[in-house]
């Protein structure tokens, strides 16, 4: 039977186009290599109708569906589980842009569509595709969709649900809903895209979207500051809106452990500053100014938060290339830690006022399981997303340091964050990972409510079973 299967869906995507044995490897696993599992196939489609033609096809005959895109999420979220009984739907070769059309400042592009590729389009047409994370070499639109990707200019742009106007889903029976409007007003009826964005998969498949555009701005300013505590951090951000509005477009706090990390996985980079901090602050501000005054505005900022003492040292990139440098020390943490192994990721976010003492607390809990753990905190304070994310110290193997301590400090860590009204996860959503914990942060109403959802769209619980939703007790 499983023969038949593949043999049928080869008839819809080609002879070519469905993986197996070792060709799916790649597709099985994530890419930071934690998550494993075992298809019975990988299908790659090549435009919306074959995708349609793949969920009836699933649908009819009972096949789970697993929907992936650039397979960058670290929770799990697009990797099948050990049944082999699944199929792997790979968006990738639905790579197109179908329009720009500057006037309404607006791109339609197709689900696999990588950043970069979103991005430079809308480079080489003048305008700017705002959204910016780590893996937008690799990671696709679709899946930046699915899981409502944040980054590190949500401060000014928001996040991917902020970035969108329209969608085209396949649904998981294969019908396609073509919601591919440009509208910035639109009151007509419910607003179903906002039912898509953020479930990773487990409502529809995600083929096309219609996303919005901005103007480019007249210069960039960046700023490397060295600082005492992250109440200094949060009075300069508040300091920095007041001084500079919605020129602020990104604010990124750095801990001393995740700093130190980093630089030794840089082994060829220093720090911006020349004497070492408790904290920093990677600042970036975009201006519609020509570059010598947005450069003296930031700096007259900077300057005043200096003279109250909640800055230690500070350094001004003098150019773009070293407004890349401080970027890439920021933007390499994350595979800092995955070459160092033995963390504990947590994608928490507060209310921006309490994250000193989210921090601060969480902290000396932490270090009451695990005395000598490396506190990695790094991310987007300006949007109350902190990746509080403790490592195992040199002289303990990580698979040691995880298995011993890895579950309870993530408890901790996902609970301190509810306690003050606060999200298990910002901006990395839930996958396998969360799922469980899910289901103790979220009232029993909201889980129902999730889960009427599901069962209304997806009746057999077919599109990427398993994951974001836990299973509710009786």
């Amino acid at each position: 039977m499983s023969q038949q299967h593949l043999d049928s869906l080869r008839a819809i995507v080609g002879e070519t186009h469905v993986l197996c044995g070792t060709d799916a490897l790649p597709f099985e696993r994530d890419y930071r290599g934690v998550y494993f599992g075992k298809a019975l196939g990988v299908v790659r489609p090549a435009n919306t109708l074959e995708v349609s033609s793949v969920m009836a096809y699933c649908h009819t005959n009972n096949l789970p569906v697993v929907p992936q895109g650039g397979n960058t999420s670290l929770l799990g979220g697009s990797v099948p589980d050990g049944m082999g009984t699944s199929i792997v739907l790979s968006l990738a070769r639905l790579n197109r842009v179908r329009a720009l059309d500057t006037v309404n400042a607006t791109m339609t592009v197709d689900a696999g569509v990588t950043l970069n590729q979103a991005r430079a389009t809308a480079e080489q047409a003048g305008v700017l595709f705002p959204l910016r994370i780590g893996s937008e070499g690799s990671c696709q639109i679709g899946g930046n969709l699915s899981t409502n990707a944040g980054g590190t200019a949500v401060v000014r742009y928001g996040n991917m649900r902020d970035l969108v106007l329209g969608l085209e889903v396949v649904l998981p029976d294969g019908r396609i809903w073509n919601g591919l409007r440009g509208l910035r007003k639109d009151n007509a009826g419910y607003d179903l895209k906002h039912l898509f964005i953020g479930t990773e998969g487990t409502l529809g498949v995600i083929t096309a979207a219609v996303l919005k555009l901005f103007p480019v701005a007249r210069s960039v300013s960046c700023a490397f500051l060295g600082l005492q505590t992250p109440e200094d951090a949060l009075a300069v951000f508040s300091m920095l809106r007041r001084h500079l509005g919605t020129d602020v477009t990104a604010f990124e706090l750095i801990s001393s452990d995740a700093m130190t990390l980093v630089l030794s996985h840089l082994t060829n980079r220093s720090s911006p500053l020349a004497d070492t901090h408790p904290w920093y602050v990677l600042v970036e501000t975009s201006s519609n100014a020509d570059q010598t005054d947005a450069e003296a505005q930031l700096l007259a900022a900077l300057s005043d938060a200096m003279d109250l003492g909640h800055v230690t040292d500070a350094a001004m990139a003098a150019n773009a290339r070293q407004a890349a440098e401080f970027w890439l020390i920021r933007e390499e943490i994350s595979d800092a830690q995955t070459k160092a192994r033995g963390s504990v990721r947590c994608d928490i976010s507060v209310p921006l006022s309490s994250i000193p003492e989210f921090i601060r607390e969480t902290t000396i809990k932490v270090r009451s399981i695990a005395p000598e753990a490396r506190m990695i905190v790094y991310g987007h304070i300006g949007d109350g997303n902190v990746h509080f994310n403790p490592l195992r110290p040199n002289h303990t193997s990580a698979d040691t340091f995880v298995a011993t301590h890895g579950n309870h400090i993530a408890s901790v860590i996902d609970h301190a964050a509810s306690a003050l009204d606060g999200s298990i996860s910002a901006e990395h959503g839930i996958g396998v990972a969360k799922r469980d914990a899910l289901g103790s942060v979220r009232s029993r109403e909201e889980l129902e409510i999730s889960w009427a959802i599901k069962r209304a769209l997806d009746p057999f619980n077919l599109l990427n079973p398993g994951k974001v939703l836990p299973t509710l007790s009786k």
